[in-house]
Order: structure tokens, then C-alpha cells, then sequence
């Protein structure tokens, strides 16, 4: 894995690296998160606290950015010659999308090394029904709702081409299993349950610390 400094966004030092499919991430230092450490593997104070923000590249970021805030609600906290920071449910990491313009941005196709969609996270149900509803007023092609079994999600498209979910909080992943073994099973929605066997026999091994 090779990792390389970057340059500071809004006044936060970065590193970036790629996964083994190719997928690129950033380690973001960030005073202000206060979010409780993953310690597992290393100390506090240079431990993960979570996602910081989501980057996403569109062709033109005006669209993008008024869709988010005049659609969504989300509002820009900040802005440099080719990125737009945009948050939601405050200005702290894990609140925040970064909307970076590239006229030359290639047209995104599904695959290792790329992102399906970006989620949000809603409160309730009802929440939920009132956003499609705008959205469809709008004439965004939204989906209908989907049960997730956690969760219940609508999947849109904002003008850029990225696809958006918004998603429920509850029931949560507590629904079936109790918050101390959370992760420690493979928990199936019961249309993929009759692929279980086959499903087991392609994931990779997990070690336990």
C-alpha cells in the first residue's frame, strides 16, 4: 500500500491511498471530531473515528451544489477554487460531502474500484414519504420505498449522476441480534437467505481482536 501526503482541504492535512481494488481513500486529521476512537489496532490519538466527509466529482458543480441545498437542505460551510463543502445535521465530520468540479470528469461505470452510492440518513418513515414526495413534485425520478430489513430507503439521482439513498435509522441493525455480537455473524435479508451456502463460501476470513 503506498500512501501519499495531499493537499490540505479547508485547512485539513490529508494522506490518500488505495484499496486493493482500487478504491481511493483519505486519512483526514481533524481536531474537532469528537467522535470515540477505533483503538483496536492502534492508540486514541491516531485512531479512526469514522467518516469524515464523501467526495464526489461531477462535470459541473453548480447543479450538484443547488440540488443539495435548495432540494435537501444541506448547507455550504465552505469553498476553494474547485471544491464546494456542503453539511448536513451540523458542520462536524461525518456531516459533510465535498462537491469537487472537473469538467473532464469521465462518466463513472459500476465496478471494483468504484462507489455505488452515497446514503443519508433520515430520522423516520414519514420523513422519508415527505422527501419523495418533493422529489417527485420536482420530476426527480426517485424509486419507490425499499425495505432493507434495517432500514427502509428511496434511491435518486441528483444532477450530477451520482445516486443518492436516503435511509431510515430504525429498526437498526439491534433488530435480530444484540449490539455486542453486531458484526461477528453473516446476517441475511431473507431473499438472500436460500444463497447462504454460497455466500459463505466467497467471503473472505475474519479475524477477531
Amino acid at each position: 500500500m503506498v500512501t501519499s501526503d495531499l493537499e490540505a482541504h479547508f485547512g485539513e492535512p490529508a494522506i490518500g491511498f488505495s484499496d486493493p481494488s482500487g478504491l481511493r481513500f483519505e486519512l483526514i486529521a481533524d481536531d474537532n471530531d469528537k467522535r470515540a476512537p477505533w483503538t483496536a489496532i492502534v492508540g486514541a490519538k491516531s485512531a479512526v473515528r469514522g467518516v469524515h466527509s464523501v467526495q464526489m466529482m461531477v462535470r459541473e458543480a453548480q447543479p450538484s451544489v443547488a440540488f443539495l441545498t435548495d432540494v435537501l437542505g444541506w448547507r455550504i460551510v465552505g469553498t476553494s477554487a474547485s471544491r464546494t463543502r456542503v453539511a448536513a445535521g451540523g458542520d462536524t465530520a461525518g456531516h459533510l460531502i465535498d462537491v469537487i468540479e472537473d469538467n473532464n470528469a469521465r462518466t463513472a461505470a459500476n465496478g471494483l474500484g468504484t462507489v455505488h452510492h452515497v446514503a443519508m440518513a433520515i430520522a423516520t418513515s414519514e420523513e422519508q414519504l415527505e422527501t419523495r414526495e418533493q422529489l417527485v413534485k420536482l420530476g426527480v425520478g426517485v424509486t419507490d420505498v425499499r425495505d432493507r430489513c434495517y432500514f427502509t430507503s428511496i434511491y435518486f439521482r441528483e444532477p450530477g449522476g451520482v445516486l443518492f439513498e436516503i435511509a431510515t435509522m430504525k429498526p437498526g441493525f439491534t433488530v435480530d441480534e444484540d449490539r455486542s455480537a453486531l458484526g461477528r455473524g453473516l446476517k441475511l435479508p431473507p431473499w438472500e437467505e436460500p444463497h447462504r451456502a454460497s455466500i459463505e463460501e466467497n467471503l473472505a476470513a475474519v479475524t477477531y481482536r
